[in-house]
């Protein structure tokens, strides 16, 4: 009888386990760049990417080419950053295009794409 029960425990916890782990689709948003903005001129040894938070994102997937991806000669950056913001250190002088999604375990939004040009 005991183990009877416990089968019949666990088969409810399993069956209500889909209820607990939901992921949010994401992927009808967008996410706001805020800096480098369009056709914006950077200066200086630190470029500062910052974009606005997407609540159910578990992190955002940045890139940064250059000149644009379309016709990429380079890849300058590639990762995945858990907050809203990625500090690179020194690009140098050059057209450059980034661009950042959000992700969550099992969605991911679009892309948004943004050039910069670097001058120092």
């Amino acid at each position: 009888m005991y183990y009877r029960c416990c089968f019949i425990l666990f088969c409810l916890v399993v069956a209500n386990c889909d209820d607990i782990i939901e992921v949010d689709d994401i992927t009808d948003r967008n996410v706001t760049v805020l800096a480098p903005t369009e056709s914006s001129v950077v200066t200086g040894k630190q470029i500062i990417f910052t974009w606005e938070k997407i609540e159910e994102a578990e992190s955002f997937h940045l890139q940064v080419a250059t000149p644009t991806f379309s016709n990429a000669s380079q890849v300058m950056v590639d990762t995945l950053v858990k907050g809203n913001f990625f500090t690179k250190d020194t690009l140098v002088d050059a057209n450059y295009e980034w661009r950042v999604r959000a992700e969550n375990s099992g969605y991911q939004t679009p892309y948004t794409y943004t050039r910069f040009i670097v001058s120092n």
